[in-house]
């Protein structure tokens, strides 16, 4: 999908604003990937893939969405702030949620392969895990696992 700049989501929707960073991500050749994060009903910062631009494994949409967040206010705790992001967190990510305090989660496809909140390490379920927010999960998980489907599709 090229020139999806044409098409703006709907800032009343947050998880349209994160499909329309993995978009962005897809048309930049990244794993089309794309978080934001919410307090009071407000977007305070949105982001997609950026690992291969940046040339760092860390830059997770999620990842570069909380540092741009906590940046914005001014504190290491995102406490009273929600996070939506189009696939399940991989456990470094669920690692930065739970630091930053992050009151919820919502993500829309399950990656049993990489994910690390419903898969693999289950992040949240471990007694070392000093934070975990609500977790709500499946939201348009049709549309995350389709465009992450096509994505490596394409590549193989």
């Amino acid at each position: 999908m090229k020139n999806h700049a044409a098409m703006r989501p709907n800032e009343s929707d947050p998880m349209s604003c994160a499909f329309f960073e993995a978009r962005a991500a897809l048309e930049r050749d990244e794993v089309p990937v794309g978080a934001v994060i919410v307090r009071a009903g407000a977007i305070i910062s949105r982001a997609g893939n950026q690992t291969l631009g940046d040339k760092d494994p860390t830059a997770h949409a999620e990842v570069l969405a909380i540092r741009r967040a906590c940046r914005e206010e001014g504190s290491e705790r995102l406490s009273g702030c929600d996070l939506y992001v189009t696939l399940e967190p991989c456990a470094m990510c669920a690692a930065a949620i739970s630091f930053a305090r992050l009151r919820r989660l919502y993500f829309a496809a399950p990656d049993p392969k990489s994910g690390g909140v419903e898969h693999g390490p289950r992040f949240f379920a471990q007694t070392t895990c000093h934070h975990a927010p609500e977790i709500y999960g499946g939201i348009r998980a049709s549309e995350g696992a389709g465009m992450l489907t096509s994505f490596f599709m394409a590549r193989r």
